[in-house]
């Protein structure tokens, strides 16, 4: 999501921004993408009536913190609402994909409970 440009996932805006770095760059698309690499990816989907409010809640900001601190920067974790549903994505990526899987059902857990719907996905 390239948040400078739109609040949601965007595959059009997404190809413009790759096309760009290769313009600057001078590299290949190839090239450019033999430098990165791809880590496990856990998402689980948590259906609420209003998905902007786990970013007020004290006990998911806290889950979310010790998420982050459990992967130690060999990972990342993401909580966004959905453009098109009222759900929020919790999103866990990191090396290890039990350790993801774990963790992001931790998190889909507290969310789910902080706001008393079940989770999906």
């Amino acid at each position: 999501i390239c948040l400078d440009r739109t609040t949601t996932g965007d595959g059009i805006i997404s190809a413009l921004q790759v096309l760009a770095a290769m313009d600057r760059s001078g590299r290949s698309l190839h090239e450019l993408k033999s430098g990165m690499k791809k880590f496990p990816q856990c998402m689980i989907n948590v259906r609420l009536d209003r998905p902007l409010d786990v970013f007020n809640n004290r006990e998911i900001q806290a889950a979310v913190r010790d998420a982050e601190t459990a992967l130690a920067n060999r990972g990342r974790v993401l909580l966004r609402p959905s453009g098109t549903e009222p759900v929020i994505r919790v999103m866990v990526e990191g090396e290890d994909a039990g350790e993801i899987q774990a963790l992001a059902r931790r998190l889909a857990g507290v969310v789910t409970r902080q706001q008393g719907k079940r989770a999906v996905g």
